[in-house]
């Protein structure tokens, strides 16, 4: 269990610092997806099942989800569409199936090994909701409110006034 810790926390570093050092959003948002299910794995390994599931749904799903309505609300039109093209080659996602390969591997071995992971108490969605609106409000509320931030900022830059039809 200690070996699968160490190779998901390996896993979760070399995928951020690729997520940091790529110049091209998508690339860098598919090395942030394998950073947080890495982060998931890490998580399940020290016994926190609901923390790596609330992990995945929460960071991997809703980071995905905003980066393409950004992407929607940015519409670049056909620059965009040729751009794409050269993001479907087999070379840009090399990196990221690799380390993905990685950690279904990791994930395949603790589910094989045994039913549960090794747990010293098992933690609850009401803990959680507990924690989360007691003492952790603040933080909660901050990161809210940068996502929020995010979309606006997202919305400012892809907004265009109407253009008019021209007086003939």
């Amino acid at each position: 269990m200690e070996t699968v810790f160490y190779i998901s926390a390996a896993v979760a570093v070399a995928a951020t610092v690729m997520t940091i050092t790529r110049l091209n959003a998508v690339h860098a948002l598919l090395y942030l997806i394998v950073s947080l299910l890495a982060v998931a794995i890490a998580f399940y390994t020290l016994g926190a099942p609901f923390a790596a599931a609330l992990e995945v749904i929460t960071y991997a799903g809703a980071i995905m989800v905003l980066f393409v309505f950004v992407v929607m609300l940015l519409n670049l039109g056909r620059a965009a569409i040729r751009t794409e093209r050269t993001w479907l080659s087999p070379a840009s996602w090399t990196g990221p199936s690799i380390l993905a390969a990685i950690l279904a591997a990791l994930l395949v071995y603790l589910l094989g090994q045994s039913g549960a992971p090794p747990a010293p108490a098992a933690i609850g969605p009401e803990q959680v909701g507990m924690a989360l609106f007691g003492p952790y409000m603040l933080g909660a509320e901050l990161a809210s409110m940068v996502l929020l931030g995010g979309l606006v900022a997202a919305y400012h830059l892809g907004w265009r006034r109407p253009r008019r039809p021209e007086a003939a």
